[in-house]
């Protein structure tokens, strides 16, 4: 019963990271790269499970703070170490408009209950050309990575083509995430007062494929992430979004 409870719960908020491997380095330049420069002062990790990139960000920045609904994971990451996590909802940030620099939302707006609240919280606290630096689910990617329910029980695991049904019965396989096209991103931020800096799509890492068959996991990775240079970059893993508030 409590795996049964686990995986319910893995298939509604999803799973953090639980080591730093070379796909979250990959991220955390892309993240550095993408923010405002000389470096952001105020730093918030929107969704921050354990507090990998907390950890990782906070040489980066003069304070880093985190935040996730799950206190389990806030918790846990407070006992290795990682400082200034908080346990609280995405769709009601408990901060002041305007408090940060820089806020990173790193595969969490397809969990919440609502998107469109959550984007526009974290545009609420971003200071004048604060930066919001976003991944989340690219709904043209082959793959459903998070499983899908069938007759009522959960099957973990990356599931071929489910994105590719329409809409009505995607969302009857996969009703706990959502995977989005970039005009169904664009609208979470249409009235808000931002300018999109940056809108691609990204392949993935593949750690878990290369730590099993490290020759292929290096040729497949290599070869999906070149194709970012590519109009092909439609079918990758994950959108990346970088906005300024304005």
């Amino acid at each position: 019963m409590a795996l049964e409870r686990g995986a319910a719960k893995a298939a509604a908020r999803g799973e953090p990271s639980y080591v730093w491997r070379a796909g979250q380095e990959r991220r955390l330049r892309m993240i550095l790269d993408s923010g405002p420069h000389p470096r952001p002062d105020q730093v918030l990790v929107d969704g921050c499970g354990l507090g990998l990139y907390v950890r990782a960000l906070e040489p980066h920045a003069l304070r880093t703070v985190g935040l996730d609904i799950e206190w389990e994971r806030v918790a846990r990451g407070a006992r290795s170490g990682i400082g200034r996590l908080l346990a609280g909802d995405g769709q009601r940030l408990p901060f002041p408009p305007g408090t940060f620099d820089l806020v990173l939302s790193n595969e969490v707006i397809e969990h919440v209950a609502d998107d469109r609240k959550a984007v526009s919280e974290m545009v609420r606290v971003l200071r004048p050309l604060g930066r919001l630096v976003l991944f989340c689910p690219n709904r043209w990617y082959p793959f459903e990575t998070h499983g899908i329910y069938w007759r009522g029980q959960y099957h973990f695991g990356n599931i071929p083509l489910v994105n590719y049904l329409p809409r009505f019965l995607r969302d009857r396989l996969a009703p706990h995430v959502r995977a989005y096209t970039p005009t169904e991103l664009g609208r979470l931020f249409q009235g808000l007062p931002v300018r999109v800096l940056r809108q691609t799509v990204i392949f993935g890492g593949y750690d878990n494929l290369l730590a099993r068959c490290p020759h292929l996991g290096r040729t497949l990775r290599g070869f999906l992430q070149s194709l970012e240079r590519t109009p092909l970059r439609n079918l990758g893993l994950s959108h990346w979004w970088v906005v300024e508030h304005i």
